[in-house]
Parts: C-alpha cells; structure tokens; sequence
C-alpha cells in the first residue's frame, strides 16, 4: 500500500508528521507524492487559523470522490477543535488525537472504529508517552524537530491550541536529552525544540522534572563536551514565562543558537489584557533589552495580530511604535481573523478587511526598514551558515545564518548541503543577504 500525507500549519505538525510516516511505514506502506495512487490519504490539520481548516474541507471532498474508482481510506489527526472533529467523522474514515497514533494501525485494519461517542472523551493531551516514543521518520538528515511538551495553559482569547492539543504535558527530559545526543551523533546541524509555550516546559511536573533553563544548560554540556558543531533553537516561548536565566544560559553554550522567537502580538497593554497574553509592554520591554545585553549578537524575531477585535488606531499606533522600539530581524504578521472555539469567536470581528490590510502593509514596511539596517551591517563580515538546499537562483546554494537570516552564495556543489560553512557577506536586501564561500 501507498500512503500520501499533508501536512497544514506550523513546525509542531511537521513534527508530528515524521511520526506518522513512521507507523505507516512500520505497517509496510510506501510514501507517494501523488495523492491519485496513494491507498492511504491523511491530514495533518491545523485550527490556528478557519483559512487552514478550509483547506481540509477542500482537500477531502476531492479524495471523496476519488472513492468512486478506487479503494482509499481517508484520516485526519492534528490540531482539531470538538466542533471540526464532529464535522470531520462525517467525510473522513478515520479521526483520532496524536497520542492515539500508536492505535493507528488497529484503525486501520478495523476501519470505522472511531465514533462521535468515542469522540467526547477524547483528550488531546493525555498520556502522550507512547507517542513521544515513537522514533520519527526524518524529512531531513541534517535539520531536525524535537517535541518536548504538547498543549497550552495560556488561553490566550484568539488561539484555539488549548481546545485542540488539551493543557500542557512536559516530556521526560531524560528522552529530550536521549534524542539530542543522538542526532548530534548522526551529524544534525540544526535541532528546534518545539511546544506551544517551550519556557514553561517541567511546570506542569515540578518537583519530579527540571525547568526549561536547566534543560538548555544540559544540552549546552552536552554540545560543550562533545566538540561537534551544530545549533539548538526552540519554539515558541511566552513572555509571561521567559527568564532572564534562559536567556544568562543561552549566552554560555556556542551550541545554543543566538536567535530567540519572542511573539509579542500587540504593543499596546489594554489589547494584550484583550488577548489574555498575561504580560504587558514592561515586562516584554525588559526581556528585549536583557537579550540585547547578554546576547548582543542574537537576532529577534516575533509574531504580531493586527486587526483584533476593537483594535483603535492609538492601539496600533502603539503596536507600529513597538516594532520601531525592539528592530525585529523578522515578524510573523498576521491579519485577525475569527477561529471558531475561541474566546474572542463571541466578539464581533468589527475592523474591516480593508482597514487590517493597511495595518498589515504598514507594519511589514516597520519590519523591513529595520531589518534592512540589520543586514546591511553584515556586508564586509564573514558569518556562519548552513547550506540546506539548491537556490532559486540558478548556479548559486542557500540557507541560513545562526540567527536564521536567509543567506546564498554562488556555487552548484552538493556536497556542502547540510554543512555549516564560512561566507563573507557582499551584500544585502531587507529579508536576505548574499556572500561569497571563504
């Protein structure tokens, strides 16, 4: 048998599909990126945003009607809120949680065994070990994704993670560790740590389980002793829970990548309380500025809602005025839109289409102006960077530095792919610089 599978939305489900390939893979089937002779066809979901869940329910009435000539079971698995779930058991074969995936096979060759009974019990983020234990079919043999928690306890009013993934579980730190040293030893060269809030990682088991800085430090000693070159990032941390000891970590291990995605979402205090984000524009000012003086190398970036529910002018004024503030090198920049099970769903979505365009274009022109500076400082030095892949551009390799800034340089030699190489900057625009190999 041959299966296809679509991933949809961030990092934590890219992860979570090379755990899925690998039970496909273990039952015997083979990957195919032709979804017309697949046997097996799934989704890796994402209800971050309605755009992302509008594309399941495009993509499963097309293989819905490839049922009509051929024999194919259908399954969608990933983050899915209760309503979405009751909806996808009508046009799906088979929709179960993550920490169900060691059940897949069983799905499979008793297919139709789950019901909206079953449903109404589920917990997202319960007992997770057994999936956590399944060892991963890479996308990858130099770039590598490590969940170390599932879920969220923010709540913040726009998100629907919590109604999706359940509240926050903290993997074993003793595996986390296990899979780093691992991978190090295969020759990985960039490893992210993944979770929802990765800096409140071991709160859900103090006492029985180390803290996210202490987790940092083991891996730096790790990376320290083991003389090998190669960058730990993590994604994404809360403001409410980032230390300035994570950060007092960070700074003493080369092998802790000198790049920290801080999402701030808003500039302005009374729309974060609108948020429920649990910090305010103090608290994020001073972990910029302690980043800034323990880490003076470390790029910054974040993630920014504009159009949230009642937002006013002087609210995005100060959102603009943030950005101006803190010199992000990149911003995720999205325009507000209403996710069913959310808090914020019951409000009225009252700030026009046209008006969150503008805000949009307004803070992407922020974004490159500063970032701009940024890159343009880099001309004359020689940074280090990894070369994933052939450019766009023909005759020529990208990747990105340490600090994750697009990079290319003129070459067509394969063998550097997945290498960590020297290259002095010759020049640079607002998202990207170019070099040429030392």
């Amino acid at each position: 048998m041959k299966y296809f599978l679509l991933p949809f939305g961030c990092q934590m489900n890219l992860s979570d599909t090379e755990r899925v390939r690998t039970v496909l893979q273990q039952m015997g089937c083979t990957p195919t990126d032709n979804e017309e002779e697949a046997n097996i066809l799934g989704i890796i979901a994402c209800s971050v945003r309605q755009k992302g869940i509008d594309k399941v329910y495009g993509r499963i009435e097309k293989w819905n009607a490839m049922k009509n000539r051929q024999n194919v079971i259908t399954f969608v698995s990933g983050c899915i809120l209760p309503a979405d779930r009751v909806r996808f058991l009508k046009l799906f074969d088979l929709v179960f949680t993550m920490n169900e995936l060691p059940q897949l096979p069983d799905m499979i060759r008793q297919y139709g065994i789950v019901t909206p009974a079953a449903m109404d019990k589920i917990n997202p983020s319960a007992n997770m070990e057994p999936f956590w234990e399944i060892c991963p079919m890479r996308a990858s043999n130099f770039e590598a994704y490590i969940p170390i928690q599932n879920g969220c306890n923010n709540f913040c009013t726009y998100c629907a993670v919590p109604y999706t993934r359940g509240r926050e579980v903290s993997r074993p730190s003793e595996d986390i560790l296990n899979e780093v040293k691992e991978l190090v030893e295969k020759d990985y060269k960039s490893i992210t740590l993944l979770g929802q809030n990765v800096n409140s990682y071991g709160l859900d088991k103090k006492g029985e389980e180390i803290d996210f800085a202490e987790l940092l430090r083991r891996i730096g000693e790790f990376g320290k002793a083991s003389g090998k070159e190669f960058w730990v990032y993590y994604t994404a941390p809360h403001p409410r829970d980032m230390k300035d000891e994570v950060i007092e970590v960070m700074a003493q291990y080369d092998c802790l990548a000198k790049q920290i995605h801080i999402p701030i979402q808003s500039g302005d205090d009374v729309m974060l309380q609108r948020m429920n984000r649990h910090h305010n524009l103090e608290t994020y000012r001073h972990i910029i500025q302690t980043i800034r003086e323990k880490l003076p190398t470390a790029t910054i970036f974040t993630d920014i809602i504009v159009g949230f529910t009642h937002e006013s002018e002087e609210e995005f004024e100060n959102t603009r005025k943030a950005m101006e503030e803190f010199k992000y090198n990149m911003a995720y920049i999205a325009q507000y839109s209403v996710r069913e099970g959310a808090v914020a769903s019951k409000w009225e979505d009252d700030v026009p289409k046209e008006v969150k365009r503008q805000r949009y274009h307004s803070l992407t022109e922020e974004l490159m102006k500063h970032s701009l500076v940024y890159n343009q400082a880099l001309v004359g030095q020689t940074v280090k960077m990894l070369v994933e892949d052939y450019d766009r551009k023909g005759g020529f390799l990208t990747g990105h530095t340490e600090g994750k800034i697009v990079i290319r340089f003129a070459s067509n030699d394969e063998s550097l792919i997945g290498k960590i190489v020297n290259v002095k900057v010759t020049s640079a625009t607002a998202l990207s610089i170019e070099g040429m190999l030392i």
